[in-house]
């Protein structure tokens, strides 16, 4: 039994520590944010924005910005600037999600990477290109009466383009359309989001970002790292109900009108403003495929209430992996219960921790009779020990020894892997928490206490949580019947609560929450349980009874 449970520590253990490299979401985020546990509720469905008259035809005289000028575009979620050379992004500002210190916006766009992948909204050509060079051409800006929008406009007689950009005033949701044209003939082309995208300084920031397509006909996302474009791009086309790129926490996607559209991954080699100059291969995205281009946007958190406020498909994003049967029910009952009672998503997961462990109660008690049934039969079985004590493990006879130890067993109704079911049950939780953590952005930044983000490790050098979960271990083990009178056996066993504070050590802090409130309610439950008549008739009832009449 101790060496099953030794595995299941183990396997514990590659959960934390080799999960981030098979899915695409790795580890808490250390960008703390502050949570936002009202944006569910200021997410309804949203306005429809009054899409951009798509028009390819020759201006009727030569359109061009004499200076470069920015028009920078205030809402309620955002802060976007616009460059008129080239008619890019040159920041898109989340005004809802700070940055790693918590004082500025968190801007989606790599600023160290412009100089050598471009800005976003770039445009790409992938077969004729134009005989200008639009990413360095000046638009003429126009920037719409509300100041919910921009127009850009560039002509030199032959080659026409335009882009223009509308929002909402509250909503991640907006539109966007572009045309380019020579001589009246429309040119396909594609609009980019390279260097990389979303919050850069969360750990393995490179590996956590995707260039992502919702194949309509198959009802399937596709997810693409940097690596399936490092000998160039890769290009795909279909019915896309979406496309675009995002990272753990964030997206930021084309929703074509038509459904019709071109995917193009790639791979640029940059450093990011945290990398100290150190370059990585970072996901980059372009999405169109025709002269005129028209889309609904989306750029914002993978936030599920937000998500589904835009389009119910858009779901999607957030990867709750092979384990989403459990992570994504969990989830939803952490996030209605912060909505609704406890306005804390630490408290909640201390509140469904809770419950979970009393939903569990009856087996585990079922657990806790068969380990007191085996400490009774300690002395029976180190006679059966000592009756063999000289047979070596090939001696024919070693194979009655354990068939007489599990006769002992069957005679008294004692499962000998019943002592693993407590941990057995907690694993499937320990690992939806992981889930949820690794990619839910409400919990991005979630506070608690004196924890400022849930999903990365406390922010000092001695962590409060994992310690308290050490010393919380140590007290379940000594309280835990022993089932083995082997004294090496019992040390090791009582090792465990060590190699537990090392795996927990650089985990998530709600994942130590989790763990820490389940020790607490698993000592109070065996606290109780040895206090009932059911424990003290367990340990009589495998004892060998004296004959009367015998000392």
């Amino acid at each position: 039994m101790e060496k099953r449970l030794l595995l299941a520590f183990i396997l514990m253990g590659a959960v934390l520590f080799l999960t981030p490299y098979f899915y695409k979401s790795q580890g808490p985020a250390p960008a703390p944010a502050k949570p936002v546990p009202s944006a569910p509720a200021q997410v309804k469905p949203e306005t429809q924005v009054a899409e951009p008259e798509p028009v390819i035809a020759p201006a009727s005289a030569p359109a061009a910005a004499e200076k470069e000028s920015t028009f920078i575009l205030d809402t309620a979620v955002y802060r976007v600037v616009f460059s008129n050379r080239g008619g890019v992004v040159r920041s898109w500002q989340l005004k809802k999600y700070k940055d790693r210190a918590k004082k500025e916006s968190l801007d989606l766009v790599n600023q160290a990477a412009v100089a050598k992948a471009g800005y976003p909204f770039q445009l790409i050509f992938p077969k004729q290109k134009p005989g200008v060079d639009l990413n360095r051409a000046l638009f003429v800006a126009r920037p719409s009466a509300d100041g919910l929008g921009v127009d850009y406009e560039f002509s030199d007689g032959k080659v026409v383009a335009r882009k223009s950009f509308r929002f909402t005033p509250g909503g991640y949701r907006s539109q966007f359309s572009s045309e380019v044209a020579e001589n009246g003939k429309p040119i396909p082309h594609l609009l980019a989001w390279r260097g990389g995208f979303g919050d850069l300084t969360v750990s393995n920031a490179a590996s956590n970002q995707h260039s992502v397509y919702f194949d309509a006909p198959s009802g399937k996302l596709e997810v693409n790292a940097a690596k399936v474009a490092r000998d160039g791009p890769a290009t795909v086309s279909g019915n896309f109900a979406f496309a675009g790129v995002e990272d753990a926490y964030f997206a930021a996607v084309f929703l074509p009108v038509d459904s019709s559209a071109t995917l193009q991954t790639w791979s640029d080699s940059v450093p990011t403003p945290f990398s100290q100059g150190k370059e990585e291969a970072f996901v980059g995205a372009a999405v169109g495929g025709s002269g005129a281009n028209r889309f609904s946007l989306f750029v914002g958190p993978k936030d599920i209430d937000v998500l589904r406020a835009v389009n119910p498909r858009l779901e999607q994003l957030v990867d709750f992996g092979w384990f989403a049967f459990l992570a994504k029910p969990l989830f939803l009952v952490v996030h209605w219960i912060t909505e609704h009672f406890v306005h804390n998503y630490g408290w909640s997961i201390v509140v469904v921790t809770v419950l979970i462990n009393f939903a569990l109660f009856p087996l585990k008690i079922t657990s806790m009779k068969s380990m007191k049934k085996m400490q009774g039969l300690q002395p029976q079985i180190q006679a059966i020990n000592a009756k063999y004590k000289d047979v070596g493990i090939r001696d024919p006879r070693k194979q009655q020894q354990n068939s007489e130890v599990m006769e002992l067993y069957k005679k008294h109704g004692v499962n000998p892997m019943g002592g693993c079911v407590p941990m057995a049950l907690q694993i499937p939780f320990f690992i939806a928490f992981y889930k949820v953590l690794s990619v839910s952005t409400e919990m991005r930044g979630a506070e608690w206490l004196w924890v400022t983000d849930l999903s990365r490790p406390e922010d000092m050098a001695i962590r409060i949580l994992p310690l308290a979960m050490i010393v919380s271990q140590f007290i379940m083990q000594k309280m835990t019947p022993a089932t083995s009178a082997d004294p090496s056996q019992q040390r090791m066993m009582m090792l465990m609560p060590l190699v537990f504070g090392f795996m927990f050590w650089s985990a998530s802090s709600g994942l130590v929450l989790y763990w820490l409130t389940s020790n607490l309610v698993g000592i109070a439950q065996q606290m109780f349980f040895n206090r009932t008549s059911t424990a003290v008739q367990a340990v009589e009832s495998v004892q060998v009874k004296k004959k009367p009449g015998r000392k």
